[in-house]
């Protein structure tokens, strides 16, 4: 028997991080016919749906931020136009949920979903809990597309459950650094912050962690006089003019200036855009409902630490001082000969793909 007869059979690594080249290839080719703004405008409406409704169900923060992750790396693999940022959204929370241990059926985010969603009718409602009333058939079809992209997304991290969060090093590091607790609050927030960005597609937990502490020490030391009356702008200042530069703390934390330069500007990048919407911000607990029609300003309303003081100007002028002691971007290698042949296996109903929970070069076996 001709042997093209036979099914191919291929094989997809779990790619746990991305070259910031990468990245931006891969988006370019899912964005469309969308701009960048209408991309980052997308992107954030997603984030402060996934948050809303994570933390409307009760979702501790490890889930509502994977869950944000996995949104962001289905986008890197899968058309926008091609889905529904509802049927993302949701999928990525319930394969979240899954992650963490923090599993809730399919129904369930639905049904908190349209109360997200449609918060009129929930006002409405006659249950306890505001459920809907939704018509059966409407949440039978919204449950069946939310697994379809459910399988797709699994794809995409090559069914690896596998998740490490920043908000450990956080602490960690904050103490290494002997940070204030007010600088570590600011760098949680931040971190927080950092997964309605791609950064932590790019880096591992523990530099982000770093990168959102060393943003935290500028935001807290900018424009502020330094002198003893100041504990939390000395401090903030030391650490600052430690992280600027190359030094011991790369090989202590395992991290690179340039590397931590990265993660600040795009945070600061996300601070900016919030600050510039002019929308009261609100607690990070409580986000306020997105509609079908959120504005960007309402989605990254909830990315601004309500304690941050702050003009657009301001952090402008911060972003030009970063800007002027910039190191060249490091040049990283990739972790496969080519991130767009990767991305070609996805979604794939001939042959056999064989997933493996590693990078080509770190595991050859472990393998669903």
């Amino acid at each position: 028997m001709d042997g093209s007869q036979f099914a191919a059979s291929y094989v997809k690594h779990h790619l746990p991080y991305f070259t910031p080249t990468e990245v931006e290839k891969l988006s370019d080719k899912q964005r469309g016919k969308l701009s960048f703004t209408q991309e980052e405008k997308a992107r954030q409406q997603a984030c402060g749906f996934i948050e809303a409704v994570g933390a409307k169900i009760g979702f501790p923060r490890k889930t509502i931020a994977t869950a944000q992750n996995l949104y962001h790396r289905f986008h890197l693999f899968f058309p926008r136009k091609d889905f529904s940022y509802y049927d993302v959204t949701l999928a990525a929370l319930y394969v979240s949920s899954k992650m963490h241990d923090t599993l809730k059926k399919p129904r369930e985010i639905l049904m908190v979903s349209y109360g997200v969603r449609f918060p009129d009718l929930a006002a409405k409602s006659k249950s306890i809990v505001g459920e809907i009333d939704m018509d059966p058939q409407t949440v039978e079809i919204d449950r069946q597309r939310l697994l379809a992209v459910e399988r797709l997304m699994l794809e995409t991290v090559c069914f690896n459950f596998t998740s490490r969060m920043p908000f450990p090093y956080v602490i960690k590091i904050g103490r290494a650094l002997k940070a204030t607790k007010k600088l570590t609050k600011l760098a949680w927030r931040l971190t927080i912050d950092s997964f309605r960005t791609l950064v932590n597609l790019e880096f591992p937990p523990h530099a982000v962690a770093l990168g959102c502490i060393y943003m935290a020490a500028l935001l807290t030391s900018f424009e502020q006089t330094i002198s003893p009356n100041t504990p939390d702008a000395v401090v903030s200042h030391q650490i600052t003019m430690q992280l600027k530069q190359p030094g011991t703390w790369e090989r202590q934390f395992q991290a690179h200036v340039e590397d931590l330069e990265e993660v600040a500007f795009a945070v600061i990048d996300l601070l900016i855009g919030a600050s510039q919407s002019h929308q009261p911000n609100t607690s990070p607990t409580t986000p306020s409902s997105p509609s079908p029609h959120l504005s960007r300003a309402q989605a990254v309303a909830n990315a601004v630490p309500p304690s941050l003081p702050y003009s657009t100007d301001q952090l402008i002028r911060l972003k030009i001082v970063m800007r002027q002691s910039e190191h060249p971007a490091r040049q990283r290698e990739s972790l496969t000969h080519s991130a767009k042949h990767e991305a070609s296996l996805l979604g794939r109903n001939e042959g056999t793909v064989r997933f493996l929970f590693g990078p080509p070069q770190v595991s050859p076996t472990w393998s669903t």
